[in-house]
């Protein structure tokens, strides 16, 4: 496997970072996860796009315009001969001192890997998730905005702990007020009724590339999306419940907290939703090898 480091590709074995890189000692900095399909990298642009406007939040000034990213990304891929997998790009805010001051950091980071990837067997996504609620809540937006994708991820970390020890692959945080953010790696959305909810950004959820996506596909087939605030309550009276995320795609919920969801099979719309986002796959994204 060929890594992308500071603009250089390197062996496995010798792709390395140095231990005063305030990535490591203090998850100082930004990442992206991004899946190539049949040759073409999904939503590069909107996933670049976004980790530009992590490291604005965090006052991160990554080392390359948009486009050579893009550049690096693309190249990545094919030195790993890469046409289906997952693709993580980081960003550090690189060698400092042991102290927390950020200034010290001269020079940021960039690595980027591409590999295969499979995040939940295929039998969840035919016979669906069973899922739990976890103490764990959300972190604050006045602590650290969960817009972010921060190299700080022990807040979710933890609830996939708890999630784990309740023998369940992902968990549902709820925010400070109750309601529901997101489950620990992907969004989360409910059907009632012929209607598509997932929580509001506000609730904490993470502006997910794939949730756009979903969303999208959602109205251009007729169906009324919105974005209330949800409860346990809501979770368990759905008709379907799904998963989304880069790496997950979209998943099926049957249980949350023990209560069985709709027929306690994958509903209609989600199976709808998931053919239609597989097919946007099969046509969509920038060309690996043009």
């Amino acid at each position: 496997m060929k890594i992308y480091v500071d603009g250089k590709f390197c062996d496995e074995k010798n792709a390395k970072v140095s231990v005063f890189d305030h990535g490591l000692l203090y998850g100082d900095g930004i990442f992206e996860g991004l899946r190539a399909y049949h040759g073409r990298v999904f939503r590069l642009k909107e996933h670049i796009d976004r980790l530009f406007y992590s490291a604005k939040a965090i006052l991160l000034t990554i080392p390359m315009s948009h486009a050579d990213l893009m550049k690096a990304v693309l190249e990545t891929c094919r030195r790993n001969r890469l046409r289906e997998g997952y693709i993580r790009l980081v960003v550090t805010r690189g060698v400092g001192t042991l102290g927390l001051n950020p200034n010290r950091c001269k020079n940021p980071s960039v690595i980027i890997i591409a590999d295969k990837i499979q995040l939940y067997p295929e039998e969840y996504y035919k016979r669906g998730l069973d899922i739990i609620t976890v103490p764990t809540t959300r972190n604050l937006h006045s602590a650290l905005n969960p817009a972010i994708k921060s190299l700080n991820y022990l807040n979710n970390i933890l609830a996939k702990i708890e999630a784990t020890n309740g023998g369940c692959e992902e968990a549902v945080m709820l925010n400070a007020q109750g309601f529901v953010a997101e489950c620990t790696g992907d969004n989360l959305f409910i059907v009632k009724e012929g209607k598509l909810l997932t929580p509001p950004l506000s609730a904490g959820a993470l502006y997910g590339i794939t949730r756009q996506t979903v969303m999208d596909l959602a109205g251009q087939a007729g169906v009324a999306v919105s974005e209330p605030n949800l409860t346990r309550y809501d979770l368990f009276n759905a008709d379907e419940c799904f998963l989304t995320g880069t790496g997950a795609e979209i998943v099926p919920v049957v249980k949350i907290d023990g209560r069985v969801i709709g027929t306690g099979t994958p509903g209609p719309l989600t199976r709808q939703l998931t053919e239609s986002y597989h097919s946007l796959t099969k046509v969509s994204g920038e060309p690996i090898y043009p």
